[in-house]
């Protein structure tokens, strides 16, 4: 759990890294001989004009010739008939929030600022990369050792990622950390989900997905300390050495290894779990016999090779699968469309990140309470429609009113927290542990397809179009997501199913798993 602290700096990072610091045209050469630099807070309207909405400087246009008569009180010059140039020399960025950004290093700004959100896209496009790599692999290789892996892969990458000399080495070694973190959660979630036992594992589940909570605030706390990308991109990725040192010492799933025919390591596991528990009466009872006894059916289902195909084969699997797409989907596509690109709320975005990280604790507490009173289904459809009913609520809060839009992001963006929460104990139940990595990778890359999408709804050109475009577009998915949610089968205190057989006899008849065999 404690590399989860780091994982929302992974994937919130960009709101610091690429933060765009208030920044109008340099002046040209000829003009800076005349020393303005001391006096440019009262001359600068001469050099660069005012943008459309006329309370700040343009960013990305001057004027060709000093307009000193636009100096003058009262003045009546016709500002649209002056004539104005390009950025040729450059910007001036304002260092008082952030002292360097990929935005003022490489000038992301202008016909070049997409390719500050872009970043964020193809970070994304490495986390579903994962997702589908690292997936297959730990369902053949083991949870532990693709796990173990992903913090190295990750702790390397993402300090080279801190020393990149251009923005495409960069979004090259963002890629890759991508991958990295993906592996690290969904192995992370499945060691957890088939080691704890099914009545603690709603507890666990949810007090695990807190350290993500805390993440995002310890995130605002260092970048507001170093407020320099390099350090931050280097002080969030360090610490996975020290996870992949100690991660030696993790055991592997008990579950797993039974199932690809290595129960002796697994019965050393459990017989060191009982150990560490303080049950050591357990090591005299359990054998290889009583292992295979009680996981017969499971071993004999083993002997099969899966692929992702099975998540769509037959009855149980395909609905499952097909209703678990649609609430990944949207949950990651609404989360990072209020969780990304904070600088719209015109606030101080450290602050703001400190609230949009601690409203997910009383959102948690409350998934937490839902999850184990209601259920899993109602809890996940519950989260998703009041998340809907907020984003909504935005559209009619004028843009004048900027303490209540922010407040209301907060919320939905706390429901929409909470339904992650609920989708990762909850995928992790409903899937069968032959194919629950494999099933997890499937699920969680439809995950990042939603949140490469998000940053493309908020576009420039495309708020100023249609400003409510977003919340509406963001608010459909959660509610249609709340729909096929409604469809999944409960797991309230039910113990995880091994086969694919065990899913079936659930979501369908009894006589279905006889029909499989067939």
């Amino acid at each position: 759990s404690l590399p989860g602290l780091l994982m929302a700096s992974q994937n919130l990072l960009n709101n610091f890294v690429s933060g765009i610091p208030e920044h109008h045209c340099s002046l040209s050469a000829n003009h800076t001989l005349f020393n303005l630099s001391q006096y440019q807070k009262q001359f600068i309207k001469a050099f660069i004009p005012m943008d459309p909405s006329g309370m700040r400087l343009d960013r990305c246009k001057r004027y060709v010739e000093p307009q000193w008569q636009l100096l003058v009180p009262n003045n009546t010059a016709n500002v649209s008939q002056l004539q104005t140039e390009g950025c040729l020399d450059g910007w001036t960025f304002d260092n008082s929030e952030f002292h360097a950004t990929t935005v003022s290093e490489w000038e992301l700004v202008c016909s070049l600022r997409p390719l500050k959100q872009m970043i964020q896209t193809i970070y994304m496009g490495g986390v579903l990369a994962g997702a589908i790599v690292f997936g297959g692999l730990s369902d053949r290789f083991g949870r532990r050792s693709v796990l173990i892996w992903s913090y190295l892969q990750l702790g390397i990458l993402g300090c080279s990622s801190a020393l990149s000399p251009t923005y495409s080495a960069y979004c090259v070694f963002r890629f890759l950390s991508g991958m990295a973190v993906s592996g690290i959660i969904l192995n992370a979630v499945s060691l957890k989900v088939e080691w704890i036992p099914t009545k603690e594992r709603t507890l666990v589940g949810t007090l695990t997905s807190f350290f993500f909570t805390f993440g995002q605030m310890i995130l605002a706390g260092l970048a507001y300390w170093l407020r320099d990308w390099r350090k931050l991109q280097l002080i969030v990725c360090a610490p996975m050495f020290l996870f992949f040192s100690y991660s030696w010492w993790y055991v592997e799933s008990a579950r797993w290894l039974v199932l690809n025919r290595r129960s002796e390591e697994a019965l050393k596991s459990l017989h060191r779990v009982a150990r560490i528990n303080g049950k050591p009466e357990v090591v005299d009872k359990l054998t290889l016999e009583v292992l295979h006894s009680h996981m017969n059916k499971e071993i004999q289902s083993s002997h099969s090779t899966f692929t992702a195909y099975d998540l769509l084969r037959t009855r149980g699997m395909r609905r499952i699968s097909i209703c678990l797409v649609a609430v990944w989907f949207s949950t990651s596509f609404a989360y990072y469309g209020l969780a990304m690109d904070l600088q719209k709320f015109r606030g101080d975005i450290y602050q703001i990140q400190i609230i949009f990280g601690a409203v997910d604790f009383p959102a948690k507490l409350m998934a937490l309470g839902m999850l184990t009173y209601l259920g899993r289904r109602v809890s996940q459809a519950t989260c998703l429609f009041l998340s809907a009913l907020i984003i909504f609520a935005n559209i009619f809060v004028p843009t004048e009113m900027q303490t209540m839009r922010t407040a209301l992001a907060c919320l939905g963006k706390g429901f929409t927290s909470a339904s992650f929460t609920t989708v990762y104990l909850y995928t992790g139940e409903l899937y069968p542990t032959v194919i629950r990595q494999t099933g997890m990778g499937f699920v969680s890359t439809m995950a990042r397809v939603g949140s490469m999408a998000a940053p493309a709804v908020l576009m420039d050109y495309i708020s100023q179009v249609f400003p409510s475009l977003p919340n509406v577009v963001y608010g459909g998915a959660a509610v249609l997501a709340g729909c096929f949610a409604c469809f999944l089968p409960e797991t309230l205190n039910m113990p995880l199913p091994y086969t694919i057989e065990d899913v079936e006899e659930r979501c369908c008849s009894p006589g279905a798993s006889l029909l499989l065999n067939n």
